[in-house]
């Protein structure tokens, strides 16, 4: 559905717009969340993230009815930065941070902090060519490889049938394989 679809359904119905809108958005606003918030959040964590994400969604586009913006960059900014806080706020309630005059801090050799900035660099050319699949490649990409879902979990999740969730895994996998070869990683 385009903005401007979910524009005139908005002027028909606003409960029916927001029906359209968490249909259209809520995987990729849920993928958005569980990234910013891995590692520190439970899975109704993330939920109540999303849930939050929609409310002020909703709360914005009520309270400025004309606005003409991208939607997707817009609920996406709101995702970003609600699961950022999140991520603050469990991160801080669980006291993992650690002072950086801590005894346990170990000092690496300078072939770790090369190896490791190798890797962060491939895993940056990672992330950015998976973003570049589009949706429901980047969905089901990231859902699979980042949080082990299954296509039986992710089919009813996306919408789509099983067979399709596959098929799109299939093909995106191919299409990311050529994008990394194309930006000279052969290996991760």
């Amino acid at each position: 559905m385009t903005d401007s679809e979910l524009r005139e359904l908005m002027l028909e119905s606003a409960e029916k717009a927001r029906r359209a809108l968490f249909d259209e958005y809520c995987a990729y606003v849920y993928a958005v969340a569980a990234l910013k918030m891995k590692g520190c959040a439970a899975r109704e964590d993330i939920e109540e993230c999303v849930s939050d994400v929609f409310a002020e969604f909703y709360r914005v586009c009520s309270s400025n009815s004309r606005y003409d913006g991208d939607l997707r960059g817009l609920i996406g900014t709101i995702a970003r930065r609600r699961a950022t806080d999140y991520f603050r706020r469990l991160s801080s309630k669980s006291g993992r941070t650690v002072p950086v005059d801590d005894a346990g801090v170990e000092l690496h050799s300078p072939d770790d902090i090369a190896e490791n900035a190798e890797r962060s660099e491939l895993s940056q050319i990672l992330l950015r060519c998976v973003s570049e699949l589009g949706e429901p490649d980047t969905t089901i990409i990231t859902q699979q490889y980042y949080y082990g879902r299954t296509v039986r979990q992710l089919a009813p999740l996306l919408g789509m049938t099983e067979a399709a969730v596959r098929k799109r895994s299939i093909r995106a996998r191919e299409k990311l394989k050529k994008m990394l070869t194309e930006r000279g990683v052969d290996e991760i």
